[in-house]
């Protein structure tokens, strides 16, 4: 078999996507098998039928784009929704191709985190973004600085997670966010 780019694209170990506005111009096999649905139906959608809500699309689109246009680059874990409805951890790293224009053009990589990191309890879309930046080892002032919300109500969305965790510390929470 004669190794090429296209080829690399569809047989890559992880979900890949070409976009172009934050529309799925191109997916590998790989990303329609993790998000259980196909390459057809996913070619041409919104990244937004890959997240939990319509909100935290918008919202994560908001919060990566400085990030991307100052760097080109941008990497985080989050909850995404998979084409049956089940929310899973996953991986997400991309570049966009203009910093000018971060949403313009873009390739992204996408790694299914759910073997090590099953979502174990029912959470907000706020909820979720918190404990995303909590695992990255966040404070709440940074974490309120990237969600545009004072660090009072991350404090609150954090005594939320530690008591849907049943943990009496951040570190403990940390710990069961992580926990397989």
């Amino acid at each position: 078999m004669e190794l090429d780019y296209r080829t690399a694209f569809e047989l890559a170990p992880v979900g890949l996507v070409i976009s172009r506005q934050r529309i799925i111009v191109d997916c590998n096999q790989a990303l329609a098998e993790m998000f259980r649905t196909s390459r057809e139906l996913l070619v041409g959608q919104s990244f937004q039928v890959l997240y939990p809500t319509a909100d935290e699309f918008e919202r994560t689109g908001e919060r990566i784009a400085p990030i991307l246009n100052a760097s080109e680059r941008y990497a985080d874990d989050r909850i995404m929704k998979r084409a049956d409805g089940e929310l899973f951890w996953c991986h997400v790293t991309g570049r966009a191709m203009q910093r000018e224009a971060p949403h313009a053009a873009g390739i992204w990589s996408f790694e299914d985190l759910s073997s090590r990191r099953p979502v174990k309890a029912e959470l907000t879309g706020r909820e979720r973004e918190v404990a995303a930046l909590l695992i990255e080892g966040r404070t709440s002032k940074q974490i309120g600085k990237a969600l545009d919300i004072s660090h009072r109500t991350v404090d609150i969305y954090r005594a939320r997670l530690m008591r849907k965790f049943n943990a009496a510390t951040t570190a403990e929470l940390v710990q069961r966010l992580l926990a397989a």
